[in-house]
């Protein structure tokens, strides 16, 4: 059974950092394969991309970035461990929501509850 379980969120001011994580277990060897990704529902709204990293043997991806967060945000994995964070600097008010994470390989999808950011001004 795939499980995502996030972690990191938290309360913070204008200006602070978080660094989520996000642990995943039962696709073992696979998660290299796995394309990897953050997104975001602020309360009320739909959910929308943050970041992305995909998935692959043999070579490096570059990572895709949600406009509002490049240079502030960066998404990275670390396929020993089947883990993915996110590290978030310079954080604003309009980056409150519950953050989640997504992995996805060759039509499999999984999501995880996420972990709630919230930045006051």
């Amino acid at each position: 059974q795939v499980q995502l379980v996030e972690s990191g969120g938290g309360s913070v001011q204008t200006g602070g950092s978080l660094k989520l994580t996000c642990a995943v277990s039962g696709i073992a060897d696979l998660f290299p394969s796995f394309d990897v990704g953050w997104y975001r529902q602020p309360a009320g709204e739909a959910r929308e991309f943050v970041a992305r990293l995909d998935g692959g043997v043999g070579f490096v991806s570059s990572p895709v970035y949600e406009n509002s967060v490049k240079g502030r945000f960066t998404i990275s994995r670390d396929n020993d461990r089947g883990t993915v964070y996110l590290q978030m600097e310079r954080l604003v008010p309009e980056d409150t929501g519950l953050y989640s994470c997504n992995v996805r390989y060759i039509g499999r999808s999984y999501w995880g509850r996420g972990t709630q950011v919230t930045v006051s001004s």
